[in-house]
Formats: C-alpha cells, structure tokens, sequence
C-alpha cells in the first residue's frame, strides 16, 4: 500500500506534485500549530505596511482545518490540477504555471478591489485564504476544456462535465459553505478560459503568452503523441494555434 502511494506521488507531474505538497504540509503545519495560520492569511495592509509579501502566496497553501472540506479539495488538487497539467498542458509546463499564476493575481484582486466597495466589502473581508477558489478555478478549466466528457455527483446522477462546476457549487450551498469561495474561482477560471481558448479564436492573438522569464524557469518536456484511440482529453483547435 505504502509503494503504491508512493509511486503515484512520484508520477504526479512537477507543478501538481510541488502543490500538493506544499498544500498538505502547510494544513498539517497549521492543526499541529507549528505554524500560525495568522502568519498565513491574505492582509493587504500588512503586505503593503510591513512587506509581509509572503502572504500572497502563503493564503493559497492553506486549506483550513483537516476534516472533509480537506479532503474533498485535496482530492479535485490532485485530479484536476493532474489532469490540466498532463492533458491540456502537457509539455507546457511553464504555461501551466503561468495559469496558475495569472489565476492567484485575478483572486488577489477581485478581494482587494471588493474590499474597497460599499455594501460587499464586509463578505470580501471574511475571505482571507484563497486556496480553495484557486482549486475551484482549475477545476473550472478542465470542465471547459473537456466539456463532454461524462460525470456522476455521489453516484446519484450523471451529468456532463461542462455542469460541474456549477454541480459543485450547488453541493456547497447544500452544506453551507460560502458560495463566494466558488464563485470567485469560476470568475477566475472563466477569465484565464476566454482570454486564452475563446478570444484567440475571435482575434488570432494571444493576450497570454507566457512570459520569457517564466519559461526559462522550466525546462521543455518532452511530448508524446498518443495514438487517436489513447487520447482522452484534448483540444486539437486550441493546441494547434499555440504551434
């Protein structure tokens, strides 16, 4: 059992590994308090005030305490992050990170630039850790991308995959999670979506090509190209403008 684990750690792709295991470490770090969460969460005025920069980064590591919210987000962390990563970017890896990045900027600035409207700002206040909406987002981009593919909620119904999202967020409300968390990653999985597959199409530009910096950072992986029958995720259209 320990093997098979740890061979599936293994095989995990480099950005879905490197996330999973700071996600896991940092929740762990938190319920044993060796690290404070208050050290962790989104504060714009400590940022800007005392240069804490670390909190941009930090609110998307933590997931709140170990229960099954947890597990839920650490199981939609390894499929759906595993799957973008693989699939719909395999052999990009650095383009891959650069959604994820461009995905954490638009959450970051969706709360700050609520926080500052009246009316709404009290509910952008609660909203100190952004890790879930940045899993909500990607789960939101492989439901785009693969929009047929065939699904079942709990086996008790079957839907498209185009539906979960939406399939999710109704299951939140259900349990009496905050739907803002949800709907902040759909916002965001929505904006990376039409900005990278929908306007391209519409213009024939790019508006995010991954920086050159980005993807010096990354070494090219190599690409297989799997026989017709094999493939089970792709998007021949969008993969053959980014040639």
């Amino acid at each position: 059992m320990a093997q098979a684990v740890e061979d599936w750690y293994k095989q995990m792709p480099v950005i879905t590994r490197s996330y999973l295991t700071a996600a896991i470490v940092t929740t762990i770090g938190c319920s044993l308090e060796i690290i404070s969460p208050y050290n962790l969460y989104l504060n714009p005025n400590l940022v800007v005030k005392q240069y804490q920069i670390w909190r941009l980064i930090t609110n998307f590591l933590y997931f709140r305490k170990m229960d099954l919210d947890f597990l839920f987000h650490m199981f939609f962390l390894a499929r759906y992050c595993k799957l973008l990563e693989e699939n719909s970017f395999r052999g990009r890896t650095a383009d891959f990170f650069y959604m994820l990045l461009f995905g954490a900027t638009v959450l970051t600035g969706i709360v700050l630039v609520g926080g500052m409207i009246p009316y709404v700002s009290e509910s952008f206040a609660k909203i100190i850790f952004l890790s879930n909406s940045l899993t909500f987002m990607m789960v939101y981009v492989w439901s785009k991308q693969n929009p047929y593919i065939h699904m079942s909620f709990l086996g008790l119904f079957t839907f498209t995959a185009a539906y979960l999202p939406w399939v999710l967020l109704g299951f939140s409300v259900l349990v009496g999670a905050s739907a803002w968390v949800d709907l902040l990653g759909m916002i965001a999985g929505h904006a990376y979506y039409f900005l990278e597959d929908v306007y391209p199409k519409m213009t024939g530009r790019r508006p995010l090509k991954t920086p050159l910096f980005i993807k010096t950072l990354f070494a090219d992986d190599s690409v297989v190209v799997a026989r017709p029958a094999e493939v089970r995720f792709a998007a021949p259209a969008v993969d053959e403008m980014r040639r």
